[in-house]
């Protein structure tokens, strides 16, 4: 996988990951010299960080979710909070000053920040540098992204809130705790990406994650894909179908088709944080038991598991099938997928009670992997259950499953193993946050 580059003062530079593009103080005399008659080579730098940190703590927040949501354990020998915390083992709560909630919680907005700092430095962009045409695709691949990033955040902490992402960096607004309005917020940002985009031309370079969607109607078509998430995490249902006609759905298409962070084993790019080496015994990721007892016979969904040498236990828990959805240090790790957007095709035809259409969109990923054509009622709260199944699987370890199961208030149904453990509706606001 091609590694991210940035572009500065007409020299290539390869440097540390935390510094790919990023700017860490985003309130030093840097940023006054990047906003003020940028160059070209500063709005790559700025679009490059952006996009790099995309990837920051999303290890963190995708093994977080799978905690939670019953899909995975994650033993660790130097961090036991995964299998205390995490889990509400005994008298354990979810911390809100914690590495799980602080982490990938600011990350979110720092990308969101540096993306405000693209937009500023658009506004002195000399048209030599950049035509209106290419400012309006910088512009709106940066709302599209702060949209994206507040996403990530309200579905971490739900109805304990968050902050809308505003240019200001000295005056932040307040906490919204009605997710509804964040997710309304979500929208708002998507809405004027999806405005600056159309007629937009791309300059700006993107990594192999964006293959196939890097020019302005590739990043459109991602924009309208993540509305389209957004549509039914709001029961807009006719909202969704409409999203999906302009994105990249496709009924019949590759179910890989999609927009991925992208890693790598080149120098000072970022590995792969999921990848773990098969039958580990220190650092482990294995699937939740009931992956296996749940899944239907001949689902071809289970090697997305593979069976270890030998169970491996911690704390009055056991595993014994590894994760391999990234087989690799240079693995991607999926933003969002076409198998996605048939689901969601699939529920939104459900909710309207266009039956048929939905089952046309199950059956496509059954047949797709190795099961019978369904056969069960046509009724929303049968459909439903198939969805969630096939969304439980379909979309294994990629951030769903706790949030699907939360959103159809079926939490209760998630398995608790050990006598006194807990399953968590969401995170703690961050102490830092709730202090400001």
């Amino acid at each position: 996988m091609k590694k991210l580059i940035i572009y500065l003062s007409g020299v290539l530079l390869a440097l540390s990951a935390c510094q790919k593009g990023e700017i860490n103080s985003l309130n030093t005399p840097v940023v006054g010299g990047i906003v003020v008659n940028p160059s070209r080579s500063d709005l790559f730098n700025l679009v490059t960080g952006a996009e790099s940190g995309l990837r920051n703590s999303f290890g963190t927040y995708l093994d977080g979710f799978g905690v939670l949501g019953r899909e995975q354990y994650r033993f660790s020998g130097s961090e036991p909070r995964w299998t205390t915390d995490m889990l509400g083992g005994g008298s354990k709560e979810l911390d809100n000053n914690t590495f799980y909630i602080t982490n990938p919680f600011a990350a979110r907005y720092q990308v969101a920040r540096q993306c405000f700092i693209l937009m500023q430095a658009l506004k002195t962009t000399r048209t030599e540098v950049a035509s209106d045409a290419q400012k309006k695709a910088f512009q709106g691949f940066a709302e599209t992204l702060i949209g994206y990033q507040l996403l990530l955040n309200i579905n971490m902490t739900d109805s304990n809130g968050a902050r809308i992402p505003v240019a200001d960096n000295a005056n932040l607004g307040p906490i919204i705790t009605n997710p509804g309005i964040v997710l309304d917020s979500v929208l708002k940002f998507l809405d004027a990406g999806k405005a600056d985009l159309t007629g937009a031309e791309v300059l700006f370079p993107l990594s192999d994650g964006f293959a196939g969607f890097k020019d302005a109607a590739g990043l459109l078509k991602f924009n309208r894909a993540i509305a389209a998430r957004v549509h039914i995490y709001r029961k807009n249902w006719a909202a969704a179908l409409t999203a999906l006609n302009e994105s990249f759905f496709d009924l019949n298409g590759p179910f890989t088709k999609g927009v991925f962070s992208a890693y790598s084993t080149n120098g000072g790019d970022l590995i792969n944080p999921m990848y773990l080496q098969p039958n580990a015994t220190g650092e482990v990721r294995v699937a939740h038991p009931s992956f296996a007892t749940d899944i239907i016979a001949g689902d071809d969904r289970i090697t997305k598991t593979a069976l270890r040498t030998s169970p491996v236990s911690s704390v009055g828990l056991t595993g014994n099938r590894d994760l391999t959805l990234w087989p690799t240090l240079s693995s991607p790790i999926s933003i969002i997928r076409n198998e996605e957007l048939v689901l969601i095709y699939a529920e939104a035809k459900i909710q309207l009670g266009q039956f048929p259409d939905a089952v046309v969109a199950l059956n496509r990923i059954r047949t797709g992997h190795n099961q019978t054509p369904y056969a069960g009622a046509l009724t929303t709260d049968a459909l439903i259950t198939e969805l969630l199944y096939q969304r439980r699987y379909s979309l294994f370890m990629e951030g769903h499953r706790w949030i699907d199961m939360r959103r159809y208030n079926r939490l209760n149904q998630l398995p608790v193993d050990r006598a006194g453990d807990d399953v968590w509706s969401r995170y703690p606001i961050p102490m830092n946050e709730a202090n400001n």
